[in-house]
């Protein structure tokens, strides 16, 4: 039985004469975190948003546990079992942090205990419990990514897409974030991380995949990545 949680087959994504994902394939693993890198412009997001639904590809296939989820709406794909972060956090903002933990799952038969009770827990995870009754709009932009990634855990996703969590994130809640990551993996959730942060991403990442002009141009483990010419080229220019 094969182990493989995403599968992205040939993804082509345009807007008019631009390609903005050109034939791109990969693959993460159950358990692993996947690192997608590349210039500003490459393609990262557009690649995550074809794959939560966000955009629909004009070509080339997205399956999930082996299903295609191609052609299904955002909805559809998160209660697939894939989770979300944004590169702008997408909270809540006049709501408390603990409402903002519940909204993914009002559709449940849950009760208001419990769902409380599984939002509390959450905020201890990420460190915010102290400011559950704040509202969203009170938190730093890097708590507001912590509160982003436990809303996510809320649905206990198999698969996360973690798009530059740490962009913008002073570096004590970028610890706590580097932590939740490091532990939900281990717990054997999978993830498909898009960063900057060089640092981070090579910490994190099981294997990488370089993006550039819409195209994968390297892939491989993280020293291999690190030095190869043509990645090195495409950072640095000649």
């Amino acid at each position: 039985m094969s182990d493989t949680v995403l599968e992205v087959q040939a993804l082509t994504k345009r807007f008019g004469g631009l390609v903005a994902v050109d034939g791109v394939s990969l693959e993460v693993r159950k358990g692993q975190i996947v690192g997608l890198i590349g210039i500003n412009g490459a393609g990262k997001t557009t690649l995550m948003n074809c794959v939560n639904g966000i955009y629909r590809s004009d070509d080339g296939q997205v399956r999930l546990n082996n299903a295609d989820i191609t052609r299904k709406t955002p909805h559809e794909i998160a209660l697939a079992g894939v989770g979300r972060t944004f590169q702008v956090p997408r909270t809540f903002r006049r709501m408390d942090l603990i409402d903002n933990l519940m909204v993914p799952l009002l559709h449940t038969d849950a009760s208001d205990a419990d769902l409380t009770a599984r939002a509390e827990d959450g905020l201890r995870q990420v460190g915010l419990y102290e400011l559950r009754h704040n509202h969203g709009e009170e938190l730093s932009g890097g708590q507001q990514k912590l509160l982003e990634l436990a809303r996510v855990i809320m649905l206990d996703p198999e698969l996360i897409l973690l798009d530059e969590p740490f962009a913008g994130v002073n570096p004590s809640l970028c610890r706590i974030m580097l932590q939740q990551i490091e532990k939900l993996r281990d717990a054997s959730k999978s993830f498909l991380l898009v960063s900057h942060d060089l640092t981070s991403i090579y910490r994190l990442s099981d294997h990488l995949y370089v993006l550039n002009q819409g195209e994968i141009i390297a892939e491989g483990l993280v020293e291999d990545v690190q030095n190869d010419p043509v990645v090195i080229e495409a950072y640095l220019g000649n």
